[in-house]
């Protein structure tokens, strides 16, 4: 498997773009990271081919996050700082190589009329990407981590895929969040395997590495290399320890 190790979770005892370096540094050749916003392109897109890395995802902008945003695409009232975001995203990930986009739904102030909002959100979007080749993400997140959050179901989130039916519009397959919204982990990820687009991982309950929790990853690294999955897996881990410590798991896999 291609492991991708999420720069924005783990190496968090160095400055960020000094994390491109430790991935590499730790025998990474794919890395991921969730907001590179506060960086410019140029910078990023040196610290990445210092090390010959690939930068395999990013998230869209998610709104001001110290004030609470979670992603803007459930707010019917912010329609065009979601298509500027859209933008922004398209402007890193094509001057980064990046193939695939996440984007955050949202918290929603009102619940009853978000999931219209979202829908057309999400389809624009997708339309957008697809000019560039670039795949866009969805991903149920659990509530327990991110209160109010308006994706915390995995079924819903296939029905909006279903209804949006575009094919560059994918699940992003946590299997932290699925097992704490809802177990089942391999017959999930089996039954809904053709509208996975990207697997995370982090163990449960701490979120920490593989063999730190109650996940059974030997057998979830089995199911899926039966599958056929091509993707990469990335690891969206806060490491128990020291982030170089943290990978003694893979020789096992």
């Amino acid at each position: 498997m291609n492991f991708s190790v999420n720069v924005s979770t783990i190496f968090t005892e160095f400055p960020f773009l000094e994390r491109f370096k430790k991935a590499k540094e730790a025998g990474f050749q794919y890395v991921e990271c969730q907001f590179p916003y506060d960086f410019e392109v140029e910078e990023i897109q040196e610290a990445i081919a210092n090390e010959q890395l690939t930068l395999t995802l990013i998230n869209l902008p998610p709104g001001n996050w110290a004030k609470g945003d979670r992603g803007l695409a459930v707010d019917y009232m912010r329609v065009e700082e979601f298509r500027q975001s859209v933008e922004k995203g398209i402007t890193y990930a094509t001057a980064l190589g990046v193939k695939k986009i996440h984007c955050m739904a949202g918290v929603p102030i009102e619940r009853d009329v978000a999931r219209g909002a979202y829908v057309k959100n999400i389809q624009y979007a997708g339309e957008k990407l697809a000019e560039h080749g670039i795949t866009l993400l969805i991903e149920p997140i659990n509530p327990f981590d991110m209160p109010g959050y308006y994706l915390s179901n995995l079924h819903d989130s296939v029905q909006i895929l279903k209804e949006i039916a575009l094919p560059n519009v994918k699940l992003q397959y946590d299997f932290y969040h699925i097992q704490r919204m809802h177990g089942n982990l391999i017959a999930n990820f089996e039954q809904y395997f053709d509208y996975i687009g990207h697997i995370q991982i982090a163990d449960t309950p701490g979120r920490h590495e593989p063999g730190t929790g109650e996940i059974h990853f030997e057998n979830i690294f089995s199911m899926i290399e039966l599958s056929g999955y091509e993707g990469f897996v990335g690891l969206e881990y806060t490491p128990k320890g020291r982030s170089e410590d943290s990978f003694k798991w893979i020789s096992h896999t």
